[in-house]
């Protein structure tokens, strides 16, 4: 076997012959793609490990194709309204998939699953009770918790299998935006960080299409979100101009030990071998990018956001959804305080065990970060974290 098996043109054919489609949707998008299969070529994998990444580039490929094909099928999707939608946002490992789930649960609303983002044709709405895509998404999952075990005790949500909560990133794997472990990981690249083309207007569209697939055909509900939106508050509020978005803030020196911790964990179960030092200079660096941009840009004060301190809501989760919830104009229902109650009495965060993670592995000096981060934690009211 040799790198041919990564050869961008090939790979698009053989989706095409595989669907009977030829539209992505996007003229730019071969070009796009060509550059993630030169990322993958890069890796230098072996040929199992080729061979494990094109089978999902085929995977992706063909859901875009068939995504694509569904909006051909059924024009009704373009005329679905997404209306008031709630996102949380904030820097990774702060608090926002706990907030993401309590949101989710609320009667009121409804949220994308996995199911649907990895298997998104044809509408679920549309889906029998007979439709096997749940199916194959729990196996999907089972496999992924099989090989990082160690991920259920960063993300003990990982359980709910197919049923689980995408973040809104996912939603741009097949459009070759991003590469992430929940998209990749049969192929043996770790947590890849960067490295592809991005453009948040275009983004947005796919994005706001893959609502508009998810909700036609079904009651409408409220959409309750989870992304890393900050750095494209323009493109996010272009395309919901209506949304309310909830961004936590925690301090950035926990954050940064955090993400080292959990890039190095699925790094090692998904490519084999992880150099601690190698992870956290790519998610200082990732954390330092996002601060910055957070302090520099305007439309962070923008009203549609409410910004929370993660030890608030950490010491008072439904209550900050509540005062949330007052913010955006809604109000909170006893069913919707309930149900949010019971998902944390039944969903405790250390139920696989407890993650462990240290500022040490951030290879700098604490005290110098500490005094580089001190403007963002002035602005937003938070202490030095300590564990």
């Amino acid at each position: 076997m040799t790198m041919d098996i990564l050869d961008a043109p090939q790979l698009l054919r053989k989706a095409e012959i595989a669907t009977k489609l030829s539209d992505y949707g996007d003229d730019s998008f071969a070009e796009r793609f060509a550059i993630g299969v030169e990322q993958l070529r890069k890796l230098n994998m072996d040929a199992a490990g080729q061979a494990a990444a094109a089978e999902v580039c085929h995977g992706l490929l063909t859901s875009r194709l068939q995504f694509f094909n569904d909006h051909k099928t059924y024009p009704g999707l373009a005329e679905e309204v997404i209306e008031r939608p709630l996102f949380a946002t904030g820097e990774p490992r702060s608090g926002t998939t706990l907030l993401h789930a309590l949101l989710s649960v609320d009667p009121d609303s409804r949220s994308l699953r996995f199911w649907e983002v990895m298997y998104p044709s044809p509408p679920p709405g549309l889906a029998k009770a007979d439709d096997p895509r749940r199916a194959l998404a729990d196996a999907d999952w089972q496999e992924i918790n099989t090989k990082a075990p160690e991920w259920l005790k960063i993300h003990p949500y990982n359980d709910m299998l197919g049923d689980g909560l995408p973040e809104c990133e996912r939603t741009w794997a097949m459009d070759f935006r991003v590469m992430t472990p929940t998209a990749w990981w049969r192929a043996p690249i770790g947590m890849f960080v960067g490295g592809m083309p991005t453009n948040p207007d275009d983004q947005y569209k796919i994005h706001k299409m893959m609502l508009q697939h998810c909700q036609f055909g079904q009651p409408k509900k409220r959409w309750a979100l989870k992304g890393f939106h900050g750095p494209r508050l323009k493109s996010f509020f272009d395309a919901y101009p209506d949304a309310r978005l909830i961004w936590t803030h925690r301090d950035p020196v926990q954050v940064t030990a955090s993400r080292i911790g959990m890039a190095a964990v699925l790094t090692k179960a998904f490519a084999g071998e992880v150099d601690v030092k190698q992870q956290a200079a790519i998610h200082l660096a990732a954390t330092r990018a996002g601060i910055q941009d957070t302090m520099s840009n305007p439309m962070v004060d923008d009203p549609r956001i409410f910004h929370v301190r993660y030890t608030d809501f950490v010491a008072d989760p439904v209550g900050t959804i509540a005062k949330f919830y007052t913010f955006a104009g809604l109000t909170m229902s006893a069913g919707a305080e309930s149900a949010m109650r019971d998902y944390l009495v039944n969903n405790k965060g250390g139920r696989y065990g407890k993650f462990e993670y240290s500022s040490d592995d951030i290879g700098v000096d604490i005290n110098a970060l500490n005094e580089e981060f001190a403007p963002y934690r002035k602005r937003f009211g938070l202490d030095v974290e300590t564990r």
